[in-house]
């Protein structure tokens, strides 16, 4: 189960509770809600309900579409109406004019920033970022905004969905409101699409070169580990996934409790890696699956890139031997991208909601 995007959310304290009204209180709670729902329950986040003792989580994964390249062109129309009465005051005597910058997401993907344009009312930025597509419902959303030296002030806001934009032929002037209210401002976007598939060819090519740039994604599944040794009472199983040094993942620990094998733990989750050139090659390095007990690792097992590159359709799934005896089923799953035609973009795959 999962919202297709963040959900709205509007707080009304009463009682003693009542403080946290003031705006800046009730921005910092809301925030702190929003995030651990996004966290939780926002695609590409799910909250998994098994149904069936039977399911098997590498079969009904659901895996992401694609990835949107997204340019941030130029930001125009707003003026004075982004700013306090305090800086309205202060630009007058300066003749200074907003120090804008943009912050784009998609979904409950991790936002992206572009540079500070300053000095402005007319920023024109032309940079892009990659950010991987679930459902083509997803938002982009695009806060445009006046870095300060205390907070930042809203210029406006805009938001389009991905399928609307790419249908609309990639290219859109979005209307920005501020506060809620209608705006004169406009900004800008470019956006490309493209397919996953089992074809590492992308992984050196030179279009996908650059900061904020993908060439593949990298998805880990940890269905469940079996075979573990020890006492009921003082196992505390999870799994850790790294590739590198950046990054690192780790299943929910499981504890003993009626009705849970603590022995043959069940985990059904997944982490997903966005690839870049500088992390694949000659040089890539293995992934890393190690069963922990606690804060301890009892046992692991390196995957060779080339392993992974070179299995059918580019999945390697197997009961993976992390010593003593143990086992962690696992699917690790490399896709390359390609860009979509014009024709597929028009006719974007519908995803069965479930």
């Amino acid at each position: 189960m999962a919202f297709i995007n963040p959900p709205v959310l509007e707080l009304d304290f009463t009682g003693a509770a009542n403080v946290a009204d003031f705006s800046i209180i009730h921005g910092t709670v809301r925030k702190t809600i929003l995030s651990i729902i996004e966290g939780m329950a926002v695609l590409p986040n799910r909250y998994l309900v098994n149904i069936a003792a039977n399911n098997d989580y590498f079969i009904t994964h659901l895996y992401p579409l694609g990835i949107v390249r997204i340019t941030v062109d130029k930001a125009w129309g707003f003026a004075e109406e982004a700013k306090s009465s305090a800086k309205k005051f202060f630009s007058k005597l300066t003749r200074a004019s907003p120090d804008c910058y943009a912050r784009v997401a998609v979904g409950a993907e991790e936002s992206w920033k572009t540079s500070t344009k300053n000095n402005t009312t007319t920023p024109t930025w032309g940079e892009t970022h990659d950010f991987v597509v679930t459902d083509f419902d997803q938002a982009i959303t695009v806060n445009v905004e006046d870095a300060d030296v205390g907070e930042d002030e809203e210029v406006g806001l805009a938001v389009i969905p991905v399928k609307d934009i790419l249908l609309a032929g990639g290219r859109q002037e979005l209307d920005m409101v501020r506060k809620g209210e209608q705006t004169e401002g406009k900004v800008s976007l470019a956006c490309e699409f493209f397919m996953f598939e089992a074809d590492g060819g992308s992984f050196s090519a030179s279009d996908h070169h650059g900061d904020g740039r993908f060439c593949g994604l990298a998805t880990i599944l940890v269905a469940g580990a079996f075979g573990i040794k020890g006492q009921r009472e003082e196992l505390k199983p999870s799994v850790v996934v790294k590739w590198g040094s950046k990054h690192h993942f780790q299943t929910s620990i499981q504890t003993d409790a009626p009705g849970t094998d603590i022995s043959n733990p069940t985990f059904n989750q997944n982490f997903r890696i966005p690839v870049t050139t500088d992390m694949v090659g000659s040089g890539a390095e293995s992934f890393r699956i190690a069963l922990m007990n606690g804060e301890k690792e009892t046992g692991g097992v390196d995957v060779p890139f080339a392993d992974v590159l070179q299995a059918p359709n580019m999945i390697l799934q197997s009961k993976f031997d992390v010593g003593n005896g143990a086992t962690v089923r696992a699917s690790i799953c490399l896709q390359g991208v390609r860009a979509a035609t014009m024709q597929e973009t028009k006719a974007l795959p519908h995803r069965q909601r479930q």
